[in-house]
């Protein structure tokens, strides 16, 4: 297989769900990051992640949309937070403008996105 391709084995392992922040916090000492509290429907509850979206969305931008995040990402450490996820957005290449991926209105926290 070329380098670079994914196969649709490795497509198949990742989970990703319509998730709805419910709330966003700063992180001390963190420039860029938010501290994000989502919800991902019955089925997985709440989760926390860390996202570097200071730059282009206020936290009342934030409050209460709906995002597209991988699920089953290993956590991570940023900051002190333990990040568990990730949310999807778009951006160009210089990463002047980020948009986050929007899973429409009538979406529900925890659908799967296939």
């Amino acid at each position: 297989m070329p380098e670079g391709i994914v196969s649709f084995d490795d497509w198949s392992k990742l989970d990703l769900r319509v998730a709805q922040i419910k709330s966003v916090e700063d992180i001390e000492g963190a420039d860029k990051l938010y501290k994000l509290t989502v919800d991902v429907g019955p089925e997985i509850g709440q989760r926390t992640l860390c996202a570097g979206l200071k730059e282009y969305y206020s936290k009342e931008d934030l409050q209460d949309r709906k995002i597209v995040m991988i699920v089953n990402l290993a956590p991570r450490k940023m900051r002190g937070v333990e990040s568990q996820g990730m949310l999807l957005a778009a951006s160009n290449d210089n990463h002047s403008k980020v948009i986050l991926i929007n899973p429409g209105e009538d979406s529900e926290p925890g659908m799967k996105i296939s």
